[in-house]
């Protein structure tokens, strides 16, 4: 029996086995009523057995047509829950977006974004994924995600992104350091400096070794970390010097935040796969984000 052929009739069957009367069930399943008659006739004649048999008015399944009416009732219990999925999923008001983005952004970035978006599209689903830059732009990759917000926007050629916002790039020193009195600083006053980074594989990491590289600089790395605070909390107890953005919110006590000379920003974008189709939600989405950043595409 060729399963497309089948797939249609199985809520007649289950629908049968809850009210043996045919002009009932063909209401029901929005059906006309010869057509529900011809497909039980063709099931029988498929099965080589008769499934009804007619008693008056009403019909009532046989043997073989209860034990069918009860494989398309567990067939159908199977199959709704991924109809439910797909509907949403083609669904801008129901859908779901999994969104990868830095750590950092968990703060009020990416909580801005989906409560903005959330007002307009309050049924639609959200995945948040928070890792390092390469964690994401992986995961985006591989399909495992819709989005990613990162800094800097990927280079590989499989993706597309659109540059979203920027923060200015700073120096952050102790208090009593010796650069904590000047207005600005330059990328050449700290290469005699004990530099607190980032590890590599993360976004800012990458955009400091580029500027030291670009500038013909060789750093002096004294400590690596995984978390920008982490960061911020080592500068405060005088273990060197960082470059970073602006707190978010107030800064350990003992800081100073300098301005780097030539000016300098991280870039973040938001990005997606080339050439794959986006769900409605995901594409509702993506235009938020753009249009709350000002970007015009």
């Amino acid at each position: 029996m060729d399963e497309l052929e089948l797939a249609p009739k199985l809520a007649v069957l289950k629908a049968l086995a809850a009210d043996e009367h045919v002009t009932r069930v063909a209401e029901r399943v929005g059906l006309p009523q010869p057509t529900v008659s011809r497909w039980l006739a063709e099931l029988g004649e498929q099965l080589g057995a008769p499934i009804i048999t007619k008693t008056g008015r009403r019909v009532r399944l046989t043997r073989a047509g209860r034990l069918l009416a009860e494989a398309a009732t567990r067939s159908l219990a199977a199959l709704e829950p991924g109809l439910r999925e797909v509907e949403e999923e083609l669904d801008p008001e129901k859908g779901r977006v999994v969104l990868g983005f830095l750590h950092m952004l968990g703060r009020s970035v990416v909580p801005e974004l989906v409560r903005g978006f959330r007002d307009e599209h309050p049924h639609v689903r959200f995945g948040l994924i928070q890792n390092a830059r390469y964690t994401v732009v992986d995961k985006l990759l591989q399909g495992e995600i819709d989005l990613a917000l990162v800094a800097p926007p990927p280079d590989e050629p499989e993706v597309e992104s659109v540059v979203i916002f920027e923060q200015e790039l700073i120096v952050v020193a102790p208090v009593s350091h010796r650069l904590a009195a000047r207005e600005v600083v330059r990328l050449s006053d700290l290469v005699d400096e004990d530099l607190i980074l980032l590890e590599h594989g993360y976004g800012l990491r990458q955009i400091t070794d580029d500027m030291f590289a670009k500038a013909g600089l060789t750093p002096r790395v004294a400590f690596e970390s995984q978390e920008i605070e982490t960061v911020r909390g080592l500068v405060a107890a005088g273990l060197g010097v960082a470059i970073l953005t602006h707190a978010e919110s107030t800064p350990p006590p003992g800081l100073r935040e300098l301005p780097l000379t030539p000016r300098s920003a991280r870039v973040f974008g938001l990005a997606w796969l080339k050439d794959h189709p986006l769900p409605p939600a995901v594409r509702a989405f993506r235009e938020h984000a753009l249009r709350t950043h000002g970007v015009q595409r």
